[in-house]
């Protein structure tokens, strides 16, 4: 599906990067991973992506850095001779009630889950427009369509890179370049995989009446960087089990 391809995943080591990388790497793209700090764990999905039959390589990067983003890109361009696909997965979580928030906190936050994904797509875009073509997806989440106590600067951040996915959308579709998002809800994590039963009150609100998996976004993330979402662009599909409808 993805056979000949070079997907760049940002936040790729773990958790709904890691899952995404590996659904690439299943579907014959090529990957380079971002990490920000453990390269132990970035390296060890390199290796299961080099086990199912692709090149795959993992960049250090924090993509709150513009100039860090725009070596790493340069450095993906180098080794792998193009860049098809961006996933911006990168983000971090600083919670806290609004009244009592450090500044600091909201500005972290904001840094990496919206500027970070400007300056990925700032610095493929050129790259995109030379090939007449590129997908391009923002990893959001619920909290930004729905807002979330206690994670204000969370919630903005998300927020901001769906207003971020509709622009660049409109701005390079004459270039044959998508950008769509995906907005997961609750998905399963090691820290909550013990609580995925019936009686998890996460799971309550979720017309499904579970968690999500890092798989199911990965999926989704696949189908939108698939030739079957050429014709799709400036969207926000939910992986959420309904949650937010």
């Amino acid at each position: 599906m993805l056979t000949g391809n070079t997907a760049i995943v940002t936040g790729g080591s773990r958790g709904i990067g890691r899952a995404i990388a590996l659904e690439f790497a299943r579907a014959g793209a090529d990957v380079a991973l971002l990490y920000a700090s453990s390269e132990a764990a970035a390296q060890a999905v390199v290796e299961e992506c080099l086990a199912i039959g692709v090149r795959a390589a993992a960049y250090r990067c924090d993509v709150a850095d513009f100039s860090a983003c725009k070596e790493a890109v340069a450095a993906v361009k180098a080794d792998f001779g193009k860049v098809d696909i961006l996933v911006n997965n990168a983000g971090i979580t600083r919670d806290g009630l609004i009244a009592t928030m450090k500044e600091a906190d909201f500005a972290d936050v904001l840094d990496t889950n919206l500027r970070g994904a400007f300056h990925m797509i700032r610095h493929c875009t050129p790259l995109f427009i030379r090939a007449r073509r590129g997908k391009i997806i923002n990893i959001s989440s619920v909290s930004g369509l729905l807002g979330n106590a206690g994670q204000a600067n969370y919630s903005a951040s998300k927020a901001g890179l769906i207003g971020l996915t509709k622009a660049t959308a409109r701005e390079l579709a004459a270039r044959n370049v998508t950008c769509n998002a995906v907005a997961p809800g609750f998905i399963q994590t090691d820290m909550t995989q013990d609580l995925d039963t019936g009686a998890n009150p996460l799971a309550t609100n979720i017309p499904l009446g579970r968690l999500g998996t890092a798989e199911d976004v990965a999926k989704t993330v696949l189908f939108l960087a698939s030739s079957h979402a050429d014709y799709i662009t400036g969207e926000v599909i939910r992986v959420d089990g309904g949650m937010a409808m």
